[in-house]
């Protein structure tokens, strides 16, 4: 029973995980200026942040869920907004300078978890695409102990955290084979998707406010 939650779980951390989203661009782009650990403790801030959203689904959280639920459409633009920015900063940044920053400073790790942690935060409606899940797998029911949901959410971290190694490390493989004027590309063609994934969340918003 346990070694089948745990299995469910990483599964369910895996789905999760795998769309390619502004998350998965940061994680490639940081992998590419700054190496595969600050690419793989970035997507360990949002296995974090998926972790959390799993609790809130897992234990049934129906306050914060409706808390989500009244403001749905504000949340929805403060992530988009917050994405434009990330996308923008991305775009402007210089990659001689970061990889000059990293060899001088290698005590940013914590910036970069925090920084995913709290974008990937920015999207609580992921929250209802774990109920989703947990129910599908069969995970959740009213008879489980706390135990058992904390062994499905280990799960789900350990499944994302799976996930973002993979990537950072196949990311990794190729990285020294980039040239700095590559790198500059890369920073421009990661800022640009970004940026338009948040322009596109925001679009979104005044789509849903003009139908209303």
């Amino acid at each position: 029973m346990i070694l089948s939650l745990l299995i469910k779980g990483i599964i369910i951390g895996l789905v999760a995980s795998i769309p390619l989203g502004p998350i998965g661009v940061i994680c490639i782009q940081r992998t590419i200026n700054k190496g595969r650990i600050s690419g793989f403790i970035s997507g360990l801030g949002a296995a974090s942040a998926d972790t959390i959203f799993a609790a809130i689904a897992g234990f049934s959280l129906t306050y914060i869920i409706s808390f989500i639920e009244e403001r749905q459409l504000i949340i929805e633009f403060v992530g988009g907004i917050i994405v434009i920015l990330l996308g923008l900063k991305t775009f402007y940044t210089n990659p001689v300078s970061q990889l000059k920053r990293h060899k001088r400073k290698k005590n940013k790790l914590i910036e970069d978890f925090i920084s995913v942690l709290l974008l990937t935060s920015t999207n609580p409606f992921a929250i209802f695409f774990f109920v989703a899940l947990f129910a599908a797998a069969g995970i959740v029911h009213h008879n489980q102990s706390f135990g058992q949901s904390s062994v499905a959410l280990i799960g789900v971290f350990l499944g994302g955290a799976l996930w973002w190694y993979t990537l950072t490390s196949l990311v990794n493989m190729f990285r020294h084979k980039f040239r700095l004027k590559q790198l500059w590309w890369i920073n421009k063609i990661a800022g640009a998707v970004i940026l338009l994934l948040g322009v596109l969340a925001i679009v979104n918003v005044v789509n849903k406010v003009w139908l209303a």
